[in-house]
C-alpha cells in the first residue's frame, strides 16, 4: 500500500487532472442525489454517449422522484426502451417508490439506509454518498478496478468479489476527506479516458509517476479477470401475423428475461416448432407463410439467432392474448432491443406495401 505521502501525492494529482477536464455532463451540474442516482444505474453496462440523451428524456419526463414514484412501470420501461438491461428500470422505479414513502421522497445520505433501498448495491450507494453528499465511501465499477489493479499491481482476479472487496477497502484509504466527489468521479474519469482496457494512453496519465504496472511494463496485462462463459446460442423463430391491416403482439411474462415487454409471437427452434406452437395455442394453420430475414441478437448470456417470417391471417382467433394493432400505434408499446429493429423492418416493408410503392 502506499504511504500517507504518496497518497497525497496521488489525490493531488488525480484531482489536479480531474478539474481541468471533467466532461460536462447533464448528471454533474448540480449535485442532486436523484439524479446521479438515475445516471449511475443507467451507466451500467452502457457507454456514456449512449446515455446522455436517455437520460435528458427520462428526466424531462420524471424530473423529481416523486413523478417517477406516481409513474407506472409501463411509463417507465417506455422512456427506458433502447438501453436494455430492463431490471435496472424495474428496480431503479421500485426503489424510488420506497424513498418516496419512506423518506419522504429525499434519497438518504447514510449508508446504512440507502443500501436498504431496493437496487442499491455498494457501487451505487457509493456513488450516490460520496457525488452528491461528499461522504468518503468507495464507488468501484469496472473503471476504478482497472485502474487501481494496475496502479497498485493488483494481481488477483477483479471478477471475484473479495479481490472488489480488497479494492474497496484500498479506496477507502486512498479517497480524499476533503472531495470524495471528485476523487470518485476521477478514478472514473481516468478509467474511461485514459487508463482504458486495451492500450492504455500512459503517455497522458496524470498518476503515471505512481504506477507500478507501468515501471514493471505490465500495464496491458492487467487487470486479470476470468474468462466467463460464451453466450449460448438459442434459435428462435418469429412471427409478424397480420390481419385486415393490423398485426398481433403479445406481451411477455411478469418474470424472467424481458419480462412485462412486447414481441411478436416466437418459439424456440426451427419454423416447425412455430408452426407446432400456433397450431396449439390458437388454432392457427400457419401454411401460407413468408420468410423475411434473419436477425441477431446478443444478451450477456445469450445469442438469439431469429428468423423473421410473415402471414396474412384471413380470420383471427377471438382467445388470443395480446393486441392487434397498427404501425402507427406501436409507440405506444415497449419492445426489447431484439424486437425493435424487426419492429422497425417490419413498419418500413408494410407501409410501403400499403402506400402503393
Amino acid at each position: 500500500m502506499l504511504t500517507n505521502f504518496q497518497i497525497e501525492a496521488f489525490q493531488h494529482d488525480l484531482l489536479y487532472w480531474f478539474e481541468l477536464n471533467l466532461r460536462d455532463l447533464p448528471w454533474r451540474r448540480d449535485r442532486d442525489p436523484y439524479k446521479i442516482w438515475v445516471s449511475e444505474v443507467m451507466l451500467q453496462q452502457t457507454r456514456v454517449d449512449t446515455v446522455i440523451p436517455y437520460f435528458e428524456r427520462f428526466l424531462d419526463k420524471f424530473p423529481t422522484i416523486k413523478q417517477l414514484a406516481m409513474a407506472s412501470e409501463e411509463e417507465v420501461l417506455k422512456q427506458w426502451e433502447g438501453l436494455g438491461y430492463y431490471s435496472r428500470a424495474r428496480n431503479l422505479h421500485a426503489g424510488v417508490r420506497e424513498v418516496q414513502e419512506n423518506y419522504g421522497g429525499q434519497v438518504p445520505n447514510s449508508v446504512k439506509e440507502i443500501s436498504s433501498i431496493r437496487g442499491i448495491g455498494p457501487y451505487t450507494a457509493g456513488a450516490v454518498l460520496s457525488i452528491a453528499y461528499g461522504i468518503p465511501e468507495p464507488a468501484v465499477d469496472g473503471n476504478v478496478m482497472r485502474v487501481l489493479s494496475r496502479i497498485l499491481l493488483i494481481t488477483e482476479d477483479i471478477a471475484k468479489a473479495k479481490t472488489r472487496k480488497q479494492i474497496e477497502n484500498m479506496v477507502r484509504d486512498l479517497i480524499s476527506r476533503d472531495n470524495p466527489s471528485f476523487f470518485n468521479q476521477a478514478l472514473m474519469e481516468l478509467g474511461a479516458l485514459i487508463c482504458v482496457p486495451r492500450s492504455p494512453k500512459c503517455d497522458l496519465c496524470p498518476v503515471l509517476k505512481h504506477c507500478r504496472a507501468y515501471r514493471q511494463d505490465v500495464q496491458e496485462e492487467l487487470p486479470i479477470k476470468g474468462k466467463g462463459k460464451p453466450p449460448r446460442e438459442v434459435k428462435i423463430s418469429a412471427v409478424c401475423l397480420i390481419h385486415e391491416g393490423r398485426f398481433f403482439i403479445r406481451k411477455r411474462p411478469d418474470t424472467g428475461l424481458l419480462a412485462g415487454l412486447w414481441e411478436l409471437p416466437n418459439q424456440e427452434g426451427d419454423i416447425e416448432f412455430l408452426v407446432a406452437y400456433l397450431h396449439s395455442e390458437y388454432g392457427i394453420q400457419m401454411t401460407n407463410y413468408q420468410f423475411e430475414w434473419k436477425h441477431q441478437h446478443t444478451f450477456s448470456h445469450l445469442q438469439w439467432n431469429m428468423e423473421v417470417y410473415s402471414m396474412d391471417l384471413e380470420s383471427c382467433p377471438t382467445h388470443m392474448i395480446g393486441e392487434w394493432v397498427q404501425f402507427h400505434e406501436l409507440d405506444s408499446f415497449t419492445f426489447p432491443v431484439s424486437f425493435q429493429k424487426i419492429i422497425e423492418k417490419l413498419k418500413s416493408r408494410f407501409q410501403s406495401i400499403s402506400n402503393g410503392k
